[in-house]
């Protein structure tokens, strides 16, 4: 009878890391059975899905409680799988919230089946009340930044740096100017480029903000460029219908070969979350921005331990872009600090990319999931 494991990836991001980790896990072992929760980039590399939460994809308190039940149900489920499969391991991807409580239920009721963790919870944001579960439940936490290899070997959780998954799906395909000339610019237009996320709730409050923003540069800047990446997930009619009122834009829509137009360009206002370190592996400077609902942001603003909430921020140590949350997600804030990255000497933005390099180096090898698969292997083994 075959190995077999299990995959739990809640998110479409996890999903793409699902997908990476399983093709490097049939490589090492093509017999080994994966089943799991998961999306369609899971199912393209075999996994055998039963449950798929990739389009309940939320952020905030009363938006996950709107989808409870859905979560409720999914999670019974998933314990009766795992009961019925038995796998060697689960692999736990992300998803904080739903994973640490299956870790907490498997390590109750099937003790002798391991628990792998891959991308850790941000437990160094939000305050390390989470570490005690996770010494107890989790026999293996792969993470992605070293500072959290070093964090969780300080509270003795088995961990070990594999690297950044990123590394290995960021990459500009086509040489800048191919891609300029397939949208009628050159090498001396300014470029700025919108990044509102991939969540609906998400887009719905920072697209309109971007939008003001851009219409009030454009008075100052009237040569500058402006494209908007679309996520896949988001429809174009709903982008249609916030955009409509900014036909003075000439916005450039783009929804594929999205690294090769975030590549051309010259600064970018970001949702903050995975895109800004997208965004910094390509080397373009820029700023972060992000709202929610008032009661998450009030909430999460009680136990949020950093000075800063960009992740590009957090790896380098310091604030080295600008970050403009909530109250202060305003398009007069998105104006200035924009106008003042295009004021700024060749040499004070080119620090800018010095500092953006120096995260991407902090992000280590670019083979994390060969890695992770390597030691979920050996620990099945």
């Amino acid at each position: 009878m075959p190995k077999s494991i299990m995959i739990i990836a809640g998110e479409p991001s996890a999903d793409m890391h699902g997908e990476a980790l399983t093709r490097q896990l049939k490589i090492l072992n093509p017999c080994l059975r994966i089943s799991g929760i998961g999306g369609p980039q899971m199912r393209n590399a075999g996994v055998e899905t039963f449950a798929d939460l990739t389009q309940y994809a939320v952020i905030g308190f009363i938006e996950i409680l709107k989808h409870f039940p859905i979560f409720k149900q999914t999670f019974k489920l998933t314990l009766a799988q795992i009961k019925k499969e038995q796998p060697l391991a689960v692999i736990l991807i992300d998803y904080p919230g739903f994973n640490l409580r299956l870790a907490k239920r498997i390590k109750q009721e099937m003790p002798k089946i391991k628990v792998i963790y891959y991308i850790s919870p941000q437990i160094w944001a939000w305050g390390r009340r989470r570490i005690d579960l996770i010494k107890k439940t989790i026999d293996k936490m792969l993470v992605v930044f070293k500072f959290e290899e070093t964090l969780y070997k300080e509270n003795n959780v088995d961990a070990e740096f594999v690297g950044h998954p990123l590394l290995e799906r960021v990459k500009a395909l086509k040489a800048k100017n191919t891609v300029l000339n397939s949208i009628n610019l050159n090498d001396k237009d300014k470029i700025l480029c919108l990044l509102p996320g991939s969540r609906i709730n998400e887009v719905k409050k920072l697209l309109p903000v971007m939008l003001k923003a851009a219409r009030v540069l454009r008075e100052k800047m009237p040569e500058i460029k402006f494209l908007l990446i679309k996520a896949l997930n988001i429809s174009p009619e709903f982008v249609n219908q916030l955009t409509r009122e900014y036909p003075d834009l000439n916005l450039q829509i783009i929804d594929n070969n999205t690294y090769d137009f975030i590549n051309i360009s010259t600064f970018a206002w970001v949702c903050s979350g995975t895109a800004t370190l997208e965004t910094a592996i390509l080397g373009i400077p820029m700023l972060v921005v992000y709202k929610t609902t008032f009661f998450t942001w009030f909430v999460t603003k009680l136990l949020i331990e950093l000075p800063f909430i960009g992740l590009v921020n957090v790896v380098a140590g310091k604030k080295i872009i600008p970050e403009f949350i909530q109250y202060q997600a305003k398009p007069a804030n998105l104006f200035k600090a924009t106008i003042g990255f295009f004021n700024l000497s060749p040499q004070k933005q080119n620090n800018i990319k010095q500092e953006l390099s120096k995260v991407r180096e902090n992000l280590g090898t670019s083979e994390a999931n060969k890695n992770a698969a390597k030691a979920i292997a050996a620990l099945i083994n």
